[in-house]
C-alpha cells in the first residue's frame, strides 16, 4: 500500500485570527473554522482535557492544506526558542510556490511578516527567500524564474 497524497500540516498557534488571516493574506483559502473537543480527539492525540479551536485552510489548487489549531485547554507550551534559527532541529518551515515574490513578501509585511535574510536568486531557476510570520512561523516562498 501507497501512500495517496500528504493532507496537512499542523501548527499549533496563540492567535488564530491572526495567524488565518496571514495565511489567508499569502492566497489560501479559509475551508472552515471550528471548536473542536471530546474523548475521540484526545484518544487520537494522546492528550487529556483538549478544547481548542481548528481552521482549515487550502492552497489554491486545492491539494495542499493548513491546520491551524489554538489550544484553550491544555495550554500549549513552547518546545523550543522563539525565533529559532533555519538549523533547529524539527519542522522549520513550509515552502510555497508564488508568482510574483515582491508582491507576496510587501502584502504579508501588512500582517507583521519579516524576511528572515534576504530574497535571493538560485541560479536561473528560482527566487527565494524565508518571511518569519505570527506565532514566529517561518513561511518559504519561491518563485520560478522562466
Amino acid at each position: 500500500m501507497a501512500i495517496q497524497r500528504m493532507d496537512n500540516v499542523l501548527i499549533v498557534v496563540e492567535d488564530l485570527d491572526a495567524t488565518v488571516a496571514f495565511f489567508v493574506e499569502l492566497g489560501m483559502e479559509l475551508e472552515g473554522k471550528g471548536p473542536v473537543e471530546g474523548r475521540w480527539v484526545e484518544r487520537v492525540i494522546g492528550v487529556d482535557d483538549v478544547r481548542q479551536d481548528v481552521a482549515m485552510l487550502r492552497t489554491p489548487d486545492g491539494h495542499g492544506r493548513v491546520e491551524l489549531a489554538m489550544f484553550h485547554t491544555p495550554k500549549a507550551i513552547s518546545a523550543e526558542p522563539k525565533n529559532a534559527p533555519a538549523n533547529t532541529l524539527g519542522i522549520r518551515r513550509i515552502m510555497f510556490a508564488v508568482d510574483d515574490i515582491e508582491d507576496v513578501v510587501a502584502r504579508l509585511r501588512a500582517h507583521g511578516a519579516e524576511l528572515v535574510g534576504e530574497i535571493e536568486q538560485y541560479e536561473q531557476s528560482y527566487r527565494l527567500c524565508y518571511v518569519r510570520g505570527p506565532e514566529d512561523i517561518i513561511v518559504g516562498l519561491a518563485e520560478q524564474l522562466s
